[in-house]
C-alpha cells in the first residue's frame, strides 16, 4: 500500500470526524456508539487500501445522513418507535454498504 498525502489527510479527517461525534451530546448513545463504530470501519478500510477515497468519501456522506436523521429525531424531545426503527433501518445499509464497499475488488493503491 503506498501512502499518499490525500490518503493521509482523509484518514485523519474521518478520525477526527469520529472522535468529534464521540464528544457531542447525544440521548441516543447506541446509536452515536454504532456510528462510531462504522466512521472506524471506514478509516480502517483507507488504511488497508480496501477502501478508494472516492468510496470513502461516499461512505462518510451516508454516515452523515444518518446522523441527520438523529438530529431530526431527536428534534421534538421524543424519539417515537417508528424513528427508532428508521435509524435502525438506515444504520443497517450503511452497514452493508460499508461492507460491500470494503470486498469489492477495488483497491487504493
Amino acid at each position: 500500500m503506498t501512502r499518499t498525502p490525500f490518503r493521509d489527510s482523509l484518514l485523519a479527517l474521518m478520525l477526527t470526524t469520529a472522535s468529534a461525534s464521540a464528544f457531542a451530546h447525544g440521548t441516543m448513545p447506541r446509536v452515536d456508539a454504532r456510528q462510531d463504530h462504522q466512521s472506524q470501519r471506514i478509516g480502517q478500510g483507507v488504511a488497508s487500501g480496501e477502501l478508494t477515497a472516492r468510496e470513502a468519501v461516499r461512505l462518510e456522506h451516508g454516515q452523515r445522513r444518518v446522523e441527520h436523521a438523529e438530529q431530526r429525531a431527536l428534534a421534538d424531545g421524543v424519539v417515537t418507535r417508528r424513528e427508532q426503527f428508521r435509524l435502525h433501518d438506515l444504520q443497517q445499509a450503511e452497514s452493508r454498504r460499508i461492507y460491500v464497499q470494503k470486498h469489492d475488488r477495488q483497491r487504493a493503491y
